[in-house]
């Protein structure tokens, strides 16, 4: 079965610092996913729905949505698809996530470190792996760290203590040699990385479009696969009964029209796959939500693709794969804090919430129009 650690823990309350954040903040609307039209209150960054004199009024309507999480970008690299600069370039990235009302994120691997944005209070909710674990001359310059075979295993181990709960396996790209997409590595040694980045703590996000590896890789245990594409029926059963996630990214999978343009001259093959991969991946998503697969929303902003998309990617999950309403919200919002451990609008939880004018369960466009953002208990905008 696939593992499962224990979510990050949050942290007790602390006077000082609520004391410091300035007063409690109350917000009337209705909440979701309940429904219920409700009073809650925002004590430092906890909520409560236990009435606090004083309290400042910042939202008095509206439909009240746990913070938006987008479960799949990289903060460490910038447009272009080279490394952030510096820590400062990875924290402008997810305020333009932030601002979008993004206050979950789960970085699928940067070619920089940056643990000082953990606790930034002006920061989203942060998971993060370490660098990429990538084939040597296979992959993306300069993102990855690439290692042979032999050295899979202790990598995955270093790359677990790098980040703070998850590592980045890439888990196949295009073998230039036979001119389309193949394994990484042998999948015997990918199932034998899976295990030692499991063995260190760590759950494995996996880099899959192509058939044979994602099937390898899910029976291997991998805790969530990214992309998907070459997901067949019964990989998709086989995550159902596991519990293996899905993260879609259906605006990466959107970009394969350019590379299988850019590709088709040299590696014909390669474009051919590529276009049957896209044109048939939105009923990929529809059959693993239809068997029961957890999927969640991300974007894989960072390089060519913008931050700020998690709520077009929701709109594309519902557009194109045909998701209910109420499963891309989930998808995107209650359901990924808590697959990330990061409690929603319940007694106790974390202080994080957006409202909207609409109900963006009859329209989901209103996930674009955000009214207030509240992050950590203070007031964005």
């Amino acid at each position: 079965m696939t593992r499962t650690p224990e979510p990050l823990a949050v942290p007790a309350p602390n006077p000082e610092s609520a004391a410091q954040r300035g007063p409690a903040l109350h917000v009337r609307g209705t909440l979701l996913p309940s429904g219920e039209r409700r009073d809650l209150w925002l004590v430092g960054d906890r909520v409560t729905f236990e009435p606090v004199a004083g309290a400042l009024t910042v939202a008095d309507d509206g439909y009240v949505l746990p913070g938006l999480v987008d479960a799949h970008c990289h903060l460490g690299i910038q447009s272009g698809g080279r490394p952030s600069d510096d820590v400062d370039q990875a924290r402008s990235l997810a305020v333009v996530d932030r601002d979008a009302g993004v206050l979950a994120i789960r970085d699928a691997g940067s070619p920089i470190p940056y643990p000082s944005l953990d606790d930034d209070p002006e920061m989203p909710r942060l998971v993060r792996a370490g660098r990429h674990v990538a084939p040597p001359k296979r992959y993306l310059r300069d993102i990855g760290v690439e290692v042979g075979e032999a050295d899979l295993p202790g990598e995955m181990a270093r790359q677990a203590a790098r980040g703070n709960g998850w590592v980045k396996l890439v888990g196949d790209w295009i073998d230039r040699g036979s001119g389309d997409l193949a394994p990484a590595w042998d999948v015997t040694a990918m199932a034998g990385a899976v295990a030692a980045a499991h063995a260190a703590g760590a759950r494995v996000a996996v880099h899959v479009f192509a058939e044979e590896s994602v099937a390898a890789l899910v029976r291997a245990g991998v805790d969530s696969v990214e992309h998907g594409t070459g997901l067949a029926e019964d990989d998709i059963e086989e995550m159902a009964r596991r519990g293996t996630a899905l993260v879609p990214t259906m605006i990466n999978i959107a970009t394969f029209g350019g590379i299988a343009a850019q590709a088709e001259d040299k590696f014909p093959l390669y474009a051919r796959h590529m276009l049957a991969l896209r044109d048939r991946f939105p009923s990929v998503v529809r059959a693993a939500h239809e068997a029961g697969v957890p999927i969640y929303v991300g974007s894989d902003a960072g390089g060519g693709i913008d931050h700020g998309l998690a709520a077009e990617e929701m709109l594309l999950l519902h557009r194109e794969a045909g998701l209910s309403a109420e499963t891309v919200l989930r998808a995107g919002s209650w359901g990924a804090r808590e697959w990330l451990g990061f409690p929603g609008l319940v007694e106790g939880g974390l202080a994080d919430l957006v409202v909207y004018a609409e109900d963006p369960r009859t329209d989901l466009t209103t996930l674009l129009r955000p009214r207030r953002i509240v992050l950590r208990g203070r007031v964005i905008r």
